[in-house]
């Protein structure tokens, strides 16, 4: 009895397979660590081998795992992949079969049938690092095709563009490290960073756009994290010149834009047939008639005219965003937590070499809470608190963004530094306390309207309780807002796209859906709600109109920002929201013109259409100052006196606009 039970012990290992290779790579978001991808590789008696990853990440407190399955053959040879996050009850998951001479992929309830290419890959919009390694190699043993087909769910999925694109050498623990920088385009939006190791591991992954910045490094180079972060923002930096020669200034230097009808930013009434002239990225008149003699004219007839818009709450994750906020008419962007020598290093070329990207002021992201914390500055004490507003404030960020695990000590003490620096302070409200201690604390700024909400209900009221903005405690919570002046960014349109239920198409609300890359357009109609939650959704949505409304009449300032949301696009809707809660157009536009450059004590240089200002315009067909919508038929951005055509711009990383 022994013996067969040891000849079926036997047999059943030869069946799962021998693992032959094994690995794990830690997983950060924003240079946090939050998680592990654990992964390995069965060689099965037929010669097929077998892909499993599992990854657990905690976000936040969100906590997720997600398993895939890759089967190949020889050459790395995908036949079958399995991918779903087994957290979420309501992901059906993905699955691809390329195992004859078709493919069938279904990627949630989308699915399709076709011919199977000669060459391609498996793979989804959240691809593991293991997967992507396997991808890597197969691309490496089938001649590194410049394009490789990755098949999927819909037809609009652009092949992958892998290049080796650099080599790395350096030391850890004493051993001389070798590895190989590559690019893949089009996996994600933007360009991620891969490093493979000389047996064909892959060493690390950055994913600087398509979300959050996010990292995956092999545990053995998990030391080496810090030199690996250096060296792909240096290859972001070279491959934001290549997105440059792609898109040509259409004027610079000395120039007169005639005959637009002008929305100026200051709220007055809109001007027909103006001439506006710039000279070495200053407006340098404003006026009507005719363009000075022997001046280059940009014809403008029929369009609007508008300063250059800011965007309040971006995570300026990729050197794609620059692109494609610019060609939404984005001139000035706030981010509000990204990582630090990312930013700083795209902000210096932006500023020296007129690299493509709009202005970009800066929130420094402050967190508490050990595996709870948003980012890579985890302060637990004031004197931590202190030292980390030094470090920003040394590197020129405008503001302090502080996160839900501060400690009320820690945020009087963090306020108090930032306002000695000169620095303002926004974020989230810590969940230690509440809206109004947050500001009696030193916040001056609120991210998300959901703050300004619960601050509007009776004390201790019930979840679900409904917000009377009518009542006593609501008005007096308003009057403080409106006596301290504090600045609220309401990101309503982000809740509306993550909250939205499924039932409902994202085109229906956010049609730049339907001109935005595969990459994005993908995730964005991936996320929501289930169908049943749609009375809730709408629930919701009505209460933010009311309350930005209430907050809009009394006089309480608002900024326009899309956080996550649909890159460029985002903004947009943000507007039209504030129109439906509403604000008039021109309202609408000053919370992300004027009045943005007001939070953020930029009027004297931005925000407005007059002389003496930087040349940051946008120019539109149509006219927005009577239809909102119009603010999303962009013809043409000046940034800094340079201008460029808006279609031309968004086609660089993707956008049919």
């Amino acid at each position: 009895m022994v013996g067969l039970a040891l000849l079926a012990g036997v047999a059943q290992a030869q069946d799962a397979g021998l693992v032959v290779e094994h690995g794990v790579f830690r997983v950060h978001l924003l240079m946090h660590d939050i998680g592990s991808e654990e992964y390995s590789v069965r060689a099965l008696a037929d010669g097929r081998r077998v892909l499993t990853t599992t990854t657990n990440a905690n976000d936040r407190g969100m906590k997720r795992t997600s398993v895939s399955t890759l089967e190949f053959g020889a050459l790395s040879v995908p036949t079958h992949l399995h991918q779903k996050t087994i957290s979420n009850p309501s992901d059906l998951g993905s699955e691809a079969d390329v195992s004859g001479l078709s493919a069938t992929v279904r990627e949630s309830e989308t699915s399709r049938t076709f011919p199977k290419p000669r060459v391609a890959f498996v793979g989804f919009g959240s691809m593991p690092a293991a997967v992507e390694m396997i991808m890597l190699r197969y691309w490496g043993a089938h001649g590194r095709p410049r394009k490789l087909p990755v098949v999927r769910a819909s037809a609009e999925a652009l092949p992958l563009e892998i290049r080796v694109v650099g080599h790395e050498a350096f030391q850890i623990r004493g051993r001389m490290v070798r590895l190989t920088r590559l690019t893949v385009a089009n996996l994600v939006f933007g360009r991620e960073i891969v490093w493979m190791n000389e047996n064909g591991r892959l060493a690390a992954v950055m994913t600087f756009a398509g979300g959050l910045p996010q990292e995956e490094v092999l545990d053995e180079y998990d030391a080496a994290l810090g030199n690996l972060m250096h060296s792909g923002v240096r290859q972001q930096m070279l491959d934001l010149a290549e997105l440059a020669a792609r898109v040509p200034v259409e004027a610079q230097g000395t120039y007169a834009i005639v005959g637009a009808r002008l929305v100026d930013g200051t709220g007055a009434p809109a001007v027909e047939h103006t001439v506006v002239v710039v000279r070495a990225g200053r407006i340098a008149s404003v006026g009507t008639g005719s363009a000075p003699a022997g001046m280059r004219v940009v014809h403008a007839e029929g369009k609007t005219l508008l300063p250059g818009l800011w965007e309040m709450h971006a995570h300026y994750s990729g050197v794609e965003f620059g692109p494609a906020l610019l060609a939404a008419g984005v001139t000035t962007a706030r981010d509000c937590g990204g990582e630090l020598e990312f930013l700083t290093t795209v902000r210096r070329e932006i500023e020296t070499k007129h690299a493509l990207g709009p202005r970009l002021v800066m929130a420094g992201l402050i967190d508490s809470g050990g595996p709870l914390a948003f980012g890579a500055v985890d302060v637990q004490t004031p004197a931590e608190g202190v030292r980390a507003v030094d470090i920003y404030a040394d590197n020129h960020f405008e503001q302090i963004k502080v996160y839900t695990q501060i400690q009320p000590e820690v945020l009087k003490a963090i306020a108090a530094e930032a306002h000695a620096r000169g620095m303002t302070v926004t974020g989230h409200v810590p969940a230690a306390i509440d809206t109004v201690h947050g500001i009696q604390d030193g916040m001056d700024q609120i991210n998300h309207l959901q703050y300004v909400t619960r601050a509007l209900l009776p004390e201790g009221a019930a979840p679900g309780t409904p917000v009377d903005v009518t009542s006593e405690r609501a008005r007096w919570v308003i009057a403080l807002l409106k006596e301290r002046g504090i600045v609220v960014d309401p990101t309503a349109g982000w809740g509306e796209m993550a909250g939205h239920a499924k039932s409902i198409d994202v085109a229906s609300f956010e049609p730049g859906i339907n001109a935005a890359p595969y990459t994005l357009a993908g995730k964005f109609r991936a996320i929501g709600v289930p169908a049943a939650d749609e009375a809730k959704f709408r629930e919701r949505m009505a209460t933010s109109r009311t309350v930005i409304r209430a907050l809009h009449e009394a006089g309480v300032p608002i900024v326009a920002g899309s956080d996550t949301g649909l890159v460029g696009y985002g903004l947009d809707r943000e507007l039209e929201l504030y129109v439906e809660a509403g604000m008039t157009p021109v309202e609408a536009i000053q919370t992300a013109t004027l009045g943005a450059a007001r939070a953020m004590k930029l009027e004297a240089d931005s925000g407005t259409v007059e002389v003496g200002k930087r040349a940051d315009l946008v120019l539109v067909d149509g006219n927005p100052a009577e239809h909102i919508s119009d603010i999303r038929r962009v013809v043409s951005v000046v940034t800094a006196g340079r201008m460029y055509d808006s279609r031309k711009m968004g086609l660089s990383v993707g956008f049919n606009r």
